[in-house]
């Protein structure tokens, strides 16, 4: 064992529920040597991550916590403040409604009385930080580093994706751990959050706390001094950052077939309309909070947007007013498909004409759903398959997912893949009813260089081949697809040129 070593994998093999990684595998993590964890395959990353994490069984070798040496990192020094080993921020988060007996639900953010049902950041934060005094970590300093301020008295079930991701990390470093795992920290995130995020992981490590992270290779935070790269062969490659090159992150490009997507957008009829969202003066207020102010946007067919906006600017309000999960829709202004809202139209009449995907959905789409059961409820716009399967539509499911390149998975459960696939599955069930409108929320979160090529360019051969209308969010100006041509801008909800 080395002098400092604080985590040791030896001869590992990882199982998961239907099936298992690395092969007897050896890792060591120092105090203090803080590592990224890059390469091709999402899968073989987040099995690692969570070996390291404790989140997966060890059906051979061993892993060994090695804390004696510092007193200071024990967990249960007389007479100190109590620290947890590991903590980790996923990309799933472990909200509970104010009951703890049930999960939330993605509509359940744009309405008021539900949304009630939750408990605040404050609440929170406080419920888990007993301890934390006397640690570099306390509430405090947390709130401050994490500028966490403005949020404190927000429902969680209210908050942005990246708000989220920014108080999940507060609540892992409540805990003041010894070892803080990092599943992708800065995707979702502005520019701007990002560059905050990046400097928070530096302050992080300079306080004693070893880190592990996933990352892309371009946005390593300079406390990250080691990498270990893994790929499909699941061998593990460690290497100092300075020596990485991207290259070595490269894959041949894999281009879609154009005439197969031509052939399942040719599978249904398109519809034609002329308005397909048209908004005028459209304000969204919570209580005393306004969230969107004098909204004005026209979308016709066959256009390609991009909305952008930092995160909490109001970007996925105003699509849920779109996608008929806002309630508050109906006090405004919209036309949606050439109709007015409210004049007789069900939730089910908008949604038939809309293909969805978002970190929200992703967040709350049940994972104890196949993958081929979550993409063909995209037919029905359900969360999950409620009703028995349909052959013709499963068969159009599965060519999505073989375009997607997710068949393989069909029938797995989502929560055995990886969060990448998971999404490619979710993005799939948007596109499995060649909607009229395709709108896509950070559809590439944790994708890389090679996966975002792909489904660059298959949206836009749907564009160029169909008179589907596209509005597609990313806080990364190389996600757009080429066919874009239009941008809508929001600042603290407000409509900017």
């Amino acid at each position: 064992m080395l002098m400092n070593e604080l985590l040791s994998l030896q001869n590992v093999t990882i199982r998961y529920p239907d099936q298992t990684s690395f092969d007897s595998i050896n890792l060591s993590i120092s105090q203090g040597g803080h590592l990224a964890i890059v390469g091709n395959d999402e899968h073989v990353k987040n099995a690692l991550m969570d070996a390291i994490a404790g989140k997966v069984a060890i059906i051979n070798g061993k892993k060994t916590l090695h804390l004696t040496g510092d007193a200071d990192l024990l967990a249960e020094t007389p007479g100190a403040p109590r620290r947890k080993l590991i903590a980790s921020v996923s990309a799933r988060h472990p909200f509970k409604n104010l009951s703890h007996t049930n999960d939330f639900y993605y509509q359940q953010r744009f309405n008021s009385c539900d949304s009630e049902n939750s408990e605040t950041v404050q609440e929170y934060l406080q419920s888990i930080s007993g301890g934390s005094e006397g640690h570099a970590w306390n509430l405090e300093t947390i709130i401050d580093k994490l500028h966490l301020h403005q949020l404190l008295g927000e429902g969680l079930i209210k908050l942005s994706n990246g708000e989220t991701k920014r108080v999940l990390i507060a609540a892992a470093l409540i805990q003041n751990p010894v070892l803080l795992v990092l599943y992708n920290p800065l995707g979702g995130l502005d520019v701007e959050s990002r560059k905050e995020i990046t400097m928070l992981i530096n302050d992080i490590a300079a306080t004693g706390i070893t880190i592990v992270l996933t990352s892309q290779p371009g946005e390593i935070p300079l406390a990250i001094k080691n990498l270990a790269v893994v790929n499909k062969d699941e061998a593990i490659k460690m290497l100092p950052v300075e020596t990485y090159h991207t290259e070595e992150n490269e894959q041949g490009q894999i281009e879609p077939d154009e005439q197969e997507t031509l052939c399942l957008l040719s599978a249904k009829t398109p519809l034609h309309f002329n308005m397909v969202v048209q908004m005028k003066n459209v304000v969204i207020r919570y209580g005393e909070k306004t969230i969107l102010d004098r909204i004005n946007w026209t979308i016709l067919q066959g256009e390609r947007w991009a909305l952008v906006g930092h995160n909490g600017a109001g970007k996925s309000t105003l699509l849920s007013l779109i996608n008929a999960d806002n309630p508050q829709a109906f006090a405004n202004n919209i036309v949606l498909f050439d109709r007015q809202k409210g004049s007789g139209e069900s939730i089910w009449d908008i949604k038939r004409n809309i293909g969805f995907f978002s970190p929200e959905l992703y967040q709350y789409f049940p994972v104890d759903t196949s993958a081929l059961q979550a993409v063909e409820s995209g037919f029905y716009d359900t969360v999950g398959l409620f009703r028995p399967s349909n052959p013709m539509r499963v068969s159009i499911a599965l060519r999505w997912m073989k375009l997607l390149m997710v068949d393989k998975y069909a029938n797995r459960l989502l929560r055995n893949l990886s969060p990448v696939d998971q999404r490619l599955c979710l993005l799939a069930r948007a596109l499995v009813k060649s909607p009229a409108l395709l709108i896509l929320d950070e559809p590439f979160q944790g994708f890389d260089k090679t996966q975002k090529a792909y489904c660059k360019q298959l949206l836009n051969i749907i564009c160029r081949l169909s008179t589907t209308t596209l509005l597609f969010v990313s806080h990364y100006s190389e996600e757009m697809p080429s066919c874009i041509t239009k941008v809508f801008r929001l600042k603290d909800g407000r409509q900017v040129d």
